[in-house]
């Protein structure tokens, strides 16, 4: 596990994720924010249901349900139409493309069978001009689902202006409207964030949102691995409104990686809006989030912690986007592969320390990319970018500003025996005062570039895709 470092200082937060800006939007008057269902029943073979689960200008949160009428399918596409404006920009729970206004949605891997008379289910964002259509036509390995409805549904007394990177419980209710699953008042459906997801169904096939309360819940939280689809949505104006926090820490008998106030297993898991805090302080690893589900996202989430602040474990593919990440000591470490998109990265301690320390296997083609981020620190030139704590260690920093708090003559450190030339570091278009150049800052070539995109990183065997 990463090795403390000498001096720490304390540093009050000091910054907040940048909120997208779809969410300073105000809604038209008239616009449908609720739920429009529209029921495809076929004569044979198969039915499905189309949700619009969040409206905002100019864009949408969907979700699709197939339910399978003929005989057991192993291995499904389902095709549809939009009339002309309206686009699919990201998917989850299956692969989806689009072609002019034809979409086509083919299964993963662990959704790829449906008996008879089951269902599967699958989400989506998109953008739209003018009004919001709807698809016109469904069709399930080649048959048509016929039986097409108007929208029904009417406007939702609260609108959310920004798109949900997660589709709702169900097609009938909104994860930002009515009472929220948990809130510490009472006023929720449970008091604590674990009592929530202890409720879910183990084995559970079908997204569920669980919506917190703004206000601090100080618990220990674990998705198991058997309860995957899961998603935390803070309810606040903003992330630090709601916060799980804790203060575990290795040396409190705990471990490193048993030290963190949220652990994550089931795959297919979001966090949206809140913030997951170790306050341990300083003089041991302490760890805000534990994450080792498969297909893992975080939109804009704070984390809060000094060393060793956000574990990725080797299982993991994880994308953090617009989130707040600060720390003192490697506090972005593990061995799994993780995107950080559009991210503040912060080294709070005065003496700065290496933000990173990656333990990718040799094996293993990529680790950490931190994309299209800013990098910031209490003091100029102490910052490293990273440091092997596994000597295949795989590290990028691609088109990101580095501030001055970058150590620029050394901004690569050794660790544990692991040299840190012999790991795969690199740089690659940074621009800011921290992003100069000299021997000791290996840069991609354009050529290397082309292979190594978020949405690479990211694909894995089943074209996984949160971005879009």
């Amino acid at each position: 596990m990463p090795r403390s470092l000498a001096s720490r200082s304390r540093r009050p937060d000091r910054k907040r994720p940048r909120i997208a800006a779809a969410a300073a939007l105000l809604l038209p008057t008239g616009l449908v924010t609720g739920i429009a269902v529209e029921s495809q029943a076929a004569t044979v073979g198969c039915q499905v249901t189309y949700s619009v689960t969040s409206q905002w200008p100019g864009g949408f949160g969907g979700s699709v349900a197939i339910t399978n009428l003929g005989s057991a399918i192993n291995g499904w596409t389902l095709t549809w139409s939009f009339a002309a404006g309206q686009t699919v920009t990201q998917a989850w729970n299956a692969t989806v493309v689009q072609s002019g206004s034809t979409v086509s949605a083919a299964n993963v891997s662990y959704n790829a069978s449906i008996p008879t008379n089951a269902s599967v289910t699958f989400g989506f964002n998109g953008s739209f001009t003018a009004s919001n259509p709807s698809p016109t036509t469904f069709a399930l390995n080649g048959v048509t689902c016929t039986g097409v409805t108007s929208p029904s549904g009417s406007p939702s007394a609260s609108a959310s202006a920004s798109p949900s990177m997660s589709p709702s419980a169900s097609p009938s209710s909104s994860p930002t409207s009515g009472p929220p699953t948990v809130a510490a008042d009472g006023t929720g459906k449970y008091p604590t964030i674990q009592a929530a997801i202890d409720a879910v169904p183990a084995g559970n096939t079908r997204p569920v949102t669980i919506t917190i309360k703004p206000a601090t819940y100080r618990e220990i939280v674990t998705i198991p691995a058997n309860k995957p689809y899961v998603t935390l949505q803070g309810l606040g104006s903003s992330a630090s409104s709601t916060v799980i926090v804790n203060n575990r820490s290795n040396a409190g008998g705990y471990g490193t990686a048993g030290s963190a106030t949220v652990f994550v297993y089931g795959h297919d898991f979001t966090a949206e809006n809140l913030t997951i805090s170790n306050d341990y302080g300083v003089g041991s690893q302490a760890v805000a989030a534990n994450v080792t589900a498969d297909r893992a996202v975080f939109n804009g989430v704070r984390f809060l912690g000094n060393q060793d602040t956000l574990l990725v474990n080797d299982t993991a593919r994880a994308y953090f986007v617009n989130n707040y990440i600060e720390g003192t000591v490697d506090f972005i470490f593990g061995g799994g592969t993780a995107v950080f998109n559009s991210c503040d990265i912060y080294e709070k301690r005065t003496s700065g320390g290496p933000v990173t320390a990656a333990r990718t296997p040799a094996s293993q083609t990529y680790g950490l990319l931190i994309y299209k981020s800013t990098i910031t620190g209490a003091v100029n030139n102490t910052t490293q970018l990273g440091r092997p704590w596994g000597p295949a260690a795989q590290v990028l920093y691609r088109e990101s500003t580095l501030s001055a708090t970058i150590a620029t003559g050394q901004p690569w450190i050794d660790m544990s025996g692991n040299v840190w030339t012999n790991a795969r570091f690199f740089e690659y278009k940074d621009t800011g005062p921290g992003a100069t150049l000299n021997g000791n800052r290996p840069q991609m070539t354009d050529a290397q570039a082309v292979d190594y995109t978020p949405q690479k990183y990211l694909a894995g065997s089943d074209a996984w895709n949160p971005i879009g």
